[in-house]
């Protein structure tokens, strides 16, 4: 049986296309010798799980230690009513070791005993009688909440000092977000560092990380030599920029084009079945990515995000933990500077923001394509600026995220326009100033070839007391003309002043020149 690219669930060596598990955590088989209690995290669909059981599994075959992976997402439903989530805990490890461990090692009865310490009494008796040392893994723990979170962990620690005899030896928990966010789910300050976590005795915090370029090239290697179907290193290059290797992404472009588009696998996968795919994905709103659009509602991830949205710095005190926490989410990049974590995810945050916007746009999109099929971009931006005039001030003032408002009305337009016929490519970040927009319009030439029509614009914002951003803007927007061989583009200033001219007065366009002589149509607004 062919095998496939997976995007539900742990992958499968028999029936899934996937990297050696064992490959992606390295460090787990030092930590267990050293007896460690230690945290992996990564955002969803990661391959947390993936690589859990197989190290579950290779420390149980290797005769040495008693190694069992489960999850706690039973306890979820408990709330705060500990002992209900401890008992489901220990009847999911008990399932689990049934099938998993031979019947030497698995637990014997549970004691007896009151809920405060029942999973320490619990765990304390397995190591007893067990004759190797035990290894739990703790997967989905952040599933659990409020006091039955506090119990779990506050048990765990007690029981540290009794291991390897009289308690496990090594024990993993493995969750979406760090350790140090774990007194947020059980009740502490969402908002600072400070107050101590309730289980510190971990030796070390594992970030599984995304796959590296070579890694997605070896997997999609995988489906060439199993079925004959390559995918063109221009196809696989163009995935590893979309994706950042983020691995379901990876996965899921894989599986678009190769069961949802059905590119015939005689056929070679090409960049175009890719773009195809990723747009198809982002228009799905796969449940992966739906996830990810629900966070933005939530304060601390919008205080992360508009300014990354609109170029602004972060301001964040020392003991902020947002930016923290939005990482762990997987919405930016682990490191600095602060990006949103791939053009996927770009495109999904800013198509998410801007839906009330596309929503009021009621221009007809074919009305903008001309006799030849090429956009026509100038008249585009003139039904903006009128489009802007008449709604701008209702659209910016309802926008959750109102430091990249205006932006997000022009995007908001663009993608109504634009989408069933082209692309519209985002780049944003903090302390950028602006935001870089390429959108991009198939058509086809007068001898039959296909083509693309390239449009270039940059987008900055004047606030109270900061001078005009022309001069800059046009600098700015020189070097990404350069950087994508055009030799013009459009320069958008939205004037966000208290006491700027009403906006039908302001609401111009001109054409001006670059530093380096570009022709560049300057849109104020």
């Amino acid at each position: 049986m062919a095998r496939r690219f997976n995007t539900a669930g742990p992958c499968r060596p028999t029936y899934d296309y996937m990297i050696p598990a064992l490959r992606r955590l390295p460090q787990g088989p030092g930590l267990v010798e050293r007896m460690g209690y230690f945290v992996v995290h990564a955002p969803r669909q990661t391959g947390k799980t993936t690589a859990l059981r197989a190290l579950a599994e290779e420390l149980t075959a290797g005769g040495r230690y008693a190694a069992l992976h489960f999850s706690c997402e039973l306890g979820e439903a408990a709330g705060d009513d500990y002992g209900t989530a401890q008992r489901s805990i220990l009847q999911e490890i008990r399932s689990q070791a049934e099938i998993a461990l031979p019947p030497e090692l698995r637990p014997p009865p549970w004691p007896d005993t009151v809920d405060a310490n029942l999973l320490k009494e619990s765990l304390a008796a397995w190591a007893l009688v067990c004759p190797r040392p035990l290894v739990l893994f703790f997967d989905e723990i952040d599933a659990l909440r409020g006091q039955s979170l506090v119990s779990v962990l506050r048990q765990l620690r007690a029981g540290f000092n009794q291991r390897p005899r009289r308690f496990p030896a090594s024990v993993v928990l493995c969750g979406l977000r760090d350790v140090r966010d774990y007194k947020t789910a059980s009740g502490g300050d969402p908002s600072r560092l400070g107050t101590a976590s309730p289980f510190n005795v971990k030796i070390k915090s594992l970030r599984l990380g995304d796959f590296l370029p070579e890694e997605v090239r070896e997997l999609y290697a995988q489906h060439a030599a199993e079925t004959g179907q390559e995918f063109t290193p221009e196809a696989t290059a163009r995935a590893i920029e979309l994706t950042a290797g983020q691995p379901w992404l990876v996965n899921a472009l894989a599986l678009e084009v190769v069961e949802e588009i059905g590119v015939p696998v005689g056929e070679p996968i090409t960049v175009d079945h890719v773009d195809q795919a990723k747009e198809r994905l982002i228009l799905a709103r796969a449940t992966h990515l739906d996830s990810l659009a629900a966070k933005l509602a939530e304060p601390r991830v919008r205080r992360i995000l508009e300014p990354v949205l609109a170029g602004n710095l972060l301001a964040l005190d020392p003991y902020d933990d947002d930016l923290t926490y939005v990482r762990d989410l997987g919405l930016i990049t682990p490191r600095n500077p602060v990006r949103v974590a791939n053009p996927i995810y770009r495109e999904v945050i800013a198509r998410v923001l801007t839906t009330g916007v596309e929503v009021n746009v009621l221009a007809d999109p074919r009305t903008f394509v001309l006799p030849d099929g090429r956009l026509d971009f100038p008249r585009l931006l003139r039904e903006f600026a009128e489009f802007w005039c008449e709604h701008g001030e209702i659209l910016t003032s309802t926008q959750h995220y109102h430091e990249a408002a205006p932006q997000l009305v022009l995007m908001g337009f663009l993608q109504r326009v634009v989408n069933g016929g082209g692309y519209v490519e985002r780049e944003y970040g903090v302390g950028r100033g602006r935001i870089d927009i390429l959108v991009r319009w198939p058509w086809t030439t007068a001898d039959g070839k296909r083509a693309w029509q390239r449009e270039a614009l940059e987008l900055k914002v004047r606030r109270a007391g900061e001078p005009d951003p022309l001069a800059r803007g046009l600098t700015q927007l020189d070097g990404y003309l350069d950087r994508l061989g055009l030799d013009r583009g459009t320069l958008v200033v939205f004037d966000r002043r208290p006491d700027a001219a009403p906006i039908a007065e302001r609401t111009t366009i001109t054409e001006v020149a670059s530093p380096s002589s570009r022709t560049i149509t300057l849109l104020r607004a």
